[in-house]
């Protein structure tokens, strides 16, 4: 049998039925190809998050009833490749856990591979949205109905049925986003004003990582500048993060004007417009001008944040140039002086 040298190999080679997730900047699906490409050194990681490729990954082998999910932070280089001496590390224990067969594999053994988290330098544990976000995208993806919460959050978001909205779950939120069809997104953009802002929130870290309409967009956005105007932040940063799954007209027209006023711009809204609304930085006027209110803004780790956006392989090139290209004199220019002093 040929040798097991990577990720990819182990779950060729086992048979395994598998589903990889993206679980950096946004839950999203991952073709095995990437993985593949990825270990090999011809692709840098697409969807990098703090230095990190973070993955989860579904499968079920042999004779599992359930399957298993693994969350691993594979670090990356400088250029958003990876750095394969963890990963090689990982896989040896893997195969030393096993034998060198992975054939005929059982429940004993999905166990063992399972206990391989429990003191692995690459697990991590992503926040509760993303797992929520995660669970309602692999069901729905495996074919299976989602969870008892969507129901009553599906009632609840569209006005069809008044209950305490305490009694919601964030599962049913998650749900919620991830199933959204035309109709339910109409609904839901109707009914955002009354939401509470408890309610709100929790749905927009669920929205943030799926595709919305522009009537819903439109929707978080006049909500989220109310939010600001009444300064609450957490309310306002959380309709920008959503609105990130907004199409580039949608965000791109809200970017833009927030970046124009220079006093709203502060870490909160900087950091949700990097973490979720990255795509939309790629525009030759609007990434400089996002950099520079970056630069400006009192509180914030300037070359940490554009360090982690240089790592998208999309924005690596257009960054770097905005950066070398910047007058001494500038925001950017100086926070650049700042680190050879």
């Amino acid at each position: 049998m040929q040798a097991i040298n990577s990720l990819h190999d182990f779950f060729q080679r086992s048979g395994a039925e598998v589903r990889l997730y993206h679980l950096g900047r946004r839950v999203e699906p991952c073709p095995l190809e990437t993985l593949a490409a990825f270990e090999a050194g011809e692709l840098a990681w697409p969807a990098p998050w703090q230095g990190s490729a973070r993955l989860a990954m579904v499968f079920r082998l042999g004779e599992m009833d359930d399957p298993l999910i693994w969350f691993l932070a594979l670090p990356l280089d400088e250029q958003g490749h990876l750095d394969p001496a963890p990963r090689d590390a990982f896989v040896q224990r893997l195969l030393e856990t096993l034998g060198r067969s992975v054939q005929g594999l059982g429940r004993a053994e999905g166990e063992q591979i399972d206990n391989l988290m429990k003191d692995n330098p690459l697990a991590f544990t992503p926040s509760l949205p993303f797992r929520a976000v995660l669970h309602a995208r692999a069901t729905r993806d495996a074919g299976l109905p989602a969870s008892e919460h969507l129901e009553p959050a599906e009632a609840y978001l569209t006005g069809q049925q008044a209950i305490d909205w305490r009694a919601l779950g964030l599962q049913g939120l998650a749900d919620a986003a991830v199933r959204l069809d035309a109709t339910t997104s109409r609904a839901v953009a109707a009914r955002l004003d009354a939401l509470p802002g408890e309610v709100l929130t929790s749905l927009c870290y669920c929205l943030e990582h799926v595709a919305i309409d522009d009537e819903l967009a439109q929707a978080l956005r006049q909500r989220g500048e109310a939010a600001g105007a009444d300064g609450d932040i957490e309310t306002f940063c959380a309709c920008v993060r959503a609105v990130g799954g907004a199409s580039t007209e949608q965000a791109g027209a809200w970017f833009d004007a927030l970046l124009e006023d220079p006093d709203a711009c502060g870490p909160d809204l900087l950091a949700a417009m990097a973490g979720r609304g990255w795509h939309h930085l790629e525009d030759a006027e609007r990434l400089p001008r996002f950099l520079t209110r970056l630069a400006e803004a009192p509180g914030t780790d300037f070359m940490a944040v554009a360090r982690d956006l240089a790592l998208i392989p999309r924005l690596r090139l257009p960054l770097l140039m905005t950066l070398r290209e910047a007058e001494a004199d500038s925001a950017i220019g100086r926070r650049l002086a700042d680190l050879t002093r």
